[in-house]
């Protein structure tokens, strides 16, 4: 009955197996696409020994594809079969106009791009791996290279704060304040079908600034990003916000300042600036539609996920 049973996978294995040298060079393939973002990873989080021609990245990049090599060689068949279901569903993703091929392609490039530019790599990857709810179609509903997005955030910036002097380093989280005061001030809530949960894209939000909050979120983020700013969404269980990343703690008291003494005196006047601290010691100031002033006070201080857009 056991040899029987053997026997049977077997000829099941024998079936699955791709004909030589395909399967090394499916398995190779698959290397190189995971060696990028780890090489990346690595090479972001360790000292620079400043080798002639950066012989020790080279070589880096080596000894991660050989590794990756082996642990794909190990598990050749399933990862075969895994790749050949992927293909399947990336063909009906194509002709159905859903997730497809080139998805697939700009998704990748964009995080390999991102990544490249970000001093914590692994922070992207751990942002799209995070549970948060209709991460996808939040993803694609942040336009920030849309021109109307573009435009007006660049509309806000011409309007609000645009002869402040003297925090030229400061300039575009300034111009991310005009921003968010611009919309905040017009903002009006207004709920999701009943029972369904409506995500709107950022232009379909812009053209009557109107929507709940993962739609003020949504429009919040791709304009903030759309002129450098880097936001992120929080999700807290039943609501969702945008924040927008002012750096360390020295950055937190000339923001402070420029909250209470300059941009948003009124609106801020003995009240407290609400921000996090994230694992990096990065801070994040509150954009919420709720707050009059960036860095108001949180409708929910529970945090479930976090969505960062770099």
């Amino acid at each position: 009955m056991f040899r029987a049973s053997l026997h049977s996978v077997r000829k099941l294995k024998q079936k699955l197996q791709v004909a030589k040298p395909w399967d090394t060079v499916i398995i190779f393939a698959l290397n190189i696409l995971i060696a990028i973002p780890i090489f990346i990873i690595i090479h972001q989080n360790i000292i620079d020994p400043n080798w002639y021609f950066q012989l020790d990245r080279v070589l880096l990049f080596i000894v991660i594809i050989l590794i990756i090599q082996l642990v794909l060689q190990m598990m050749r068949t399933i990862i075969i079969v895994c790749i050949g279901l992927y293909f399947i569903a990336l063909v009906v993703g194509t002709f159905s106009g859903k997730y497809g091929f080139k998805s697939v392609f700009e998704d990748y490039r964009y995080m390999i791009y991102s990544m490249n530019d970000s001093p914590n790599p692994q922070d992207i990857i751990v942002s799209k791996l995070l549970p948060f709810p209709n991460k996808s179609k939040i993803i694609d509903a942040i336009e920030y290279e849309n021109p109307r997005i573009r435009d007006f955030a660049l509309m806000a910036t011409n309007k609000e704060f645009k002869d402040v002097r003297g925090y030229s380093n400061y300039r575009t989280i300034i111009q991310c304040f005009a921003i968010f005061k611009e919309i905040n001030s017009r903002w009006n809530y207004v709920n999701d079908p009943k029972g369904r949960d409506y995500i709107a894209s950022a232009t379909e939000s812009l053209k009557y600034l109107s929507g709940d909050c993962d739609d003020h979120s949504i429009l919040m983020a791709a304009c903030v990003k759309s002129i450098g700013g880097t936001p992120r969404l929080i999700h807290t269980g039943g609501h969702i916000y945008p924040e927008i990343l002012i750096g360390k703690k020295a950055d937190l008291e000339i923001v402070n300042f420029l909250i209470k003494k300059v941009l948003f005196v009124n609106e801020s006047k003995g009240k407290t600036i609400h921000y996090h601290i994230d694992e990096r010691g990065q801070i994040w100031l509150n954009l919420d539609y709720t707050a009059t002033y960036p860095g108001g006070p949180f409708m929910s201080e529970e945090i479930l996920g976090a969505l960062t857009f770099n």
